[in-house]
């Protein structure tokens, strides 16, 4: 087997630290026109766990593979392979409300604004202004 190049072995160390099974962790690691592919495969129990909220750590551990290829100036992608007999992804469980169920808010009468009177020392001062 041919020795394990930097950026894979980094993938499987990240990986393995965040994983409760890091002994499935199996990467394969390609290179093509585009760069350097690394495909990444876990139990299917760690799947959320490297995806994490909103994909966020599998965002970050890309981040990581970006920079790691910058030093060396090659591009290395991440792939997340799905198991075989991956269970289908559960709905959300905050979807937004459809258009005919949303509920109409009617406008709140419009309060009058109340206008203090003009005082009519006031109205004289004004009119003095005015030199009318």
């Amino acid at each position: 087997m041919a020795a394990k190049e930097a950026d894979q072995e980094f993938v499987e160390y990240v990986v393995g630290k965040l994983v409760t099974k890091p002994e499935s962790v199996v990467t394969t690691r390609k290179i093509d026109e585009l760069g350097v592919l690394i495909e990444l495969t876990v139990d299917r129990e760690d799947m959320g766990v490297i995806i994490g909220k909103e994909g966020k750590t599998a965002k970050a551990i890309r981040t990581l593979l970006r920079v790691l290829g910058a030093k060396s100036d090659s591009r290395i992608n991440l792939k997340i392979v799905e198991p075989e007999g991956g269970e289908p992804r559960p709905e959300r469980h905050h979807e937004e409300p459809r258009a005919e169920e949303v509920p109409v808010e009617t406008p709140a009468e419009e309060k009058p604004t109340a206008v203090a009177p003009v005082v009519e020392e006031e109205e004289d001062d004004l009119m003095a202004d005015l030199d009318i």
